[in-house]
């Protein structure tokens, strides 16, 4: 391909280092594309027909389309088979399909997950075309008709998130917390809620996520029965803030479920109690006790801090005290899953992002639409979390394993008389 430069090193379409990743694009991509449809007809050259013929043969390219890509706009040929062969089951004519170019794509995964992520930075829909051109050298696919039919199909895909079956699926552990953002919901009080879980393999998962009025113990109620009926078996252990509202349904849809309090929320309403001199030393105090060896350091440690600002600070004590046993449950745990279990910083960690996008944003349009931009998000980060420390050790727990100071408790085995 050979292009105009200017003097400043500029081209018809941008800059000369654009142009020369862009054409690097097509050529890799055309060649991974030749290479994909020789492999598959080579795998299939023993497949004649009656007259000896091959069943499977090359057939010229397709028409040349435009592939919006990290790398900008691409126009590239697929390769066009011709598959003779027809399924005996039922009678169709097999065909060839592109794993790395489907039929129906014009834009990367890549490029299908920034176009939320602007889009909740404050990026209007009608701001696309202009500044994704300058980055991306053509706006094809990016316009404002392409983007609403995207927030169609990511209300669709929340929908169907809400709708799918948990029974196949065990939760172990459960954080759930009430997210404030910035985006266009019913009333201004409303919270998105979210509930996120640990699988007996171990791994992180997005559980469910819907808007709640004020965090109230009606709208968690409502989210946590409506799991239970798709098949939600009771989780050993939740963990959440202080809010009543949770604490509330949870005991009422899954009352076998054990509490652990956060420890972050705890400690910040804890110093919200005492003046701003006192509030490094309690701060400090607090930490030794959630970073105790075992439960009867923690309790000690516990005693301490209510000797030393009991008599000056009540109110502050009493946040303490009044919560011990569900702020030391975590310690009827494996210890690896302590850092897990403390806080609820696995929700807090995934939304920190989104609070950054949606600061800016005066509003994202319908609730369902809002609703469907932040879990897209989260279904984007949910493919980078890491599984809990010991994974091997969540499957123990919920076999009913007994743990001492962190520590699997094996039981003795009973000799038969």
């Amino acid at each position: 391909m050979l292009s105009v430069v200017n003097a400043d090193g500029s081209t018809e379409t941008g800059s000369l280092i654009d142009d020369i990743v862009r054409e690097g694009a097509r050529r890799m991509l055309a060649a991974a594309l030749e290479a994909e449809v020789n492999a598959y007809i080579a795998e299939l050259a023993d497949q004649r027909d009656e007259s000896g013929r091959r069943l499977v043969v090359r057939n010229g390219y397709h028409q040349p389309r435009k592939v919006t890509t990290a790398a900008g706009t691409v126009e590239v040929k697929a390769p066009r088979v011709n598959d003779k062969r027809v399924d005996e089951a039922t009678g169709e004519r097999q065909r060839f399909s592109s794993a790395i170019l489907p039929p129906w794509c014009r834009k990367s995964p890549k490029i299908s997950e920034v176009l939320p992520l602007l889009y909740l930075h404050g990026l209007s829909s009608g701001d696309f075309v202009p500044a994704l051109e300058q980055f991306l050298g053509s706006s094809a696919g990016l316009s404002p008709a392409t983007l609403t039919r995207l927030t169609q199909q990511w209300q669709a895909d929340h929908q169907a998130f809400g709708e799918r079956d948990l029974s196949a699926t065990d939760y172990v552990y459960i954080w759930a917390d009430g997210i404030h953002l910035r985006i266009c919901l019913e009333q201004a009080k409303a919270a998105v809620l979210v509930v996120m879980g640990v699988r007996a393999d171990g791994t992180k998962e997005l559980i469910a996520m819907a808007d709640g009025y004020r965090e109230s113990s009606e709208s968690w109620a409502g989210l946590l029965r409506d799991c239970q009926r798709r098949g939600m078996r009771a989780p050993v252990l939740a963990v959440g803030d202080g809010a009543l509202g949770f604490w509330n349904a949870i005991n009422e849809v899954f009352p076998e479920t054990r509490h652990q309090r956060c420890w972050v929320h705890k400690t910040a309403n804890c110093l919200d109690s005492l003046p701003k001199s006192a509030q490094p030393a309690a701060k400090k105090a607090v930490q030794e006790i959630y970073n105790a060896e075992d439960r009867e350091h923690a309790a000690k440690a516990i005693a301490v801090f209510a000797g030393q600002y009991g008599a000056k600070f009540p109110k502050a004590v009493k946040k303490i005290t009044d919560d011990e046993d569900e702020l030391l449950a975590f310690y009827d745990f494996p210890a690896e899953h302590w850092v897990h279990l403390r806080t609820t910083n696995p929700i807090e960690s995934t939304f920190a992002t989104v609070r950054l996008r949606t600061k800016v944003t005066k509003g994202a349009g319908s609730r369902a639409a809002a609703l469907a931009m932040v879990f897209k998000l989260v279904e984007s980060a949910q493919t980078r979390w890491r599984a809990v420390n010991a994974p091997h050790l969540v499957a123990r727990v919920r076999a009913g394993a007994h743990f001492e100071r962190g520590y699997l408790v094996e039981r003795p085995h009973t000799t038969a008389a």
